[in-house]
């Protein structure tokens, strides 16, 4: 089994995208969504992006963002894909595709196999399916450190590229990419110290965790 790709999401900072950088992570998350202690403005993000060329992929999370907001991140932060992390329909999922002409990633939380079974309608919709934990209700939509059963999606064979997310951390990494085989492996929580605020060395182990498995 090839190694999976490696996200590192909810990056706030510069020292926070070294580090992410400095691990050869191949994605780095930047979060729009004001509620979250990861949030940026599109001047920081502007800045981010602009350290992050040439290094590594940038991917934008939205939660039922409209295309303004989307647009503004597109612009500030020169993206390179869309995840959408909230209730956003297949139909949203192509109209932001069609939109922008970027790949989006759909977040899916997972309690069931019933919830793995919507990921097919988002074919051709959207270009990636991120199977994540459900988090309790007035809770954040994500970050929140919480996993699920890897079971429910182990070798998932669907119609779009997939990867893995929800509670990963630099301990548990290695173990849920062999039980899964998934192709993307995507982390938060997993390497802070506190919300919102990145640990270099955890997210060095956490992505030569994902390599080793």
């Amino acid at each position: 089994m090839a190694a999976p790709l490696i996200k590192i999401c909810g990056i706030n900072d510069p020292a926070a995208l070294d580090a992410v950088i400095r691990a050869r992570a191949d994605y780095a998350g930047f979060v729009f969504f004001a509620p979250s202690p990861r949030n940026l403005s599109p001047a920081t993000a502007a800045a981010l992006a602009a350290r992050a060329q040439g290094h590594v992929r940038k991917v934008g999370l939205f939660v039922d963002a409209d295309d303004a907001v989307i647009a503004d991140a597109v612009a500030a932060a020169r993206l390179d894909a869309l995840q959408l992390h909230g209730g956003e329909s297949p139909e949203r999922a192509a109209h932001l595709k069609a939109r922008f002409d970027l790949p989006v990633w759909k977040a899916l939380p997972v309690t069931s196999p019933a919830d793995v079974a919507q990921a097919g309608a988002y074919a051709g919709a959207a270009d990636l399916v991120l199977f994540d934990a459900k988090t309790p209700k007035g809770t954040l939509p994500g970050g929140m450190g919480l996993s699920f059963d890897w079971s429910l999606v182990a070798h998932w064979q669907g119609p779009l590229a997939w990867g893995l997310a929800g509670g990963l951390t630099p301990e548990n990494v290695a173990e849920a990419a062999r039980l899964t085989g998934a192709p993307l492996v995507d982390t938060s929580s997993g390497v802070e110290s506190a919300p919102g605020v990145k640990d270099a060395g955890r997210i060095a182990a956490f992505c030569a965790a994902a390599r080793g498995a």
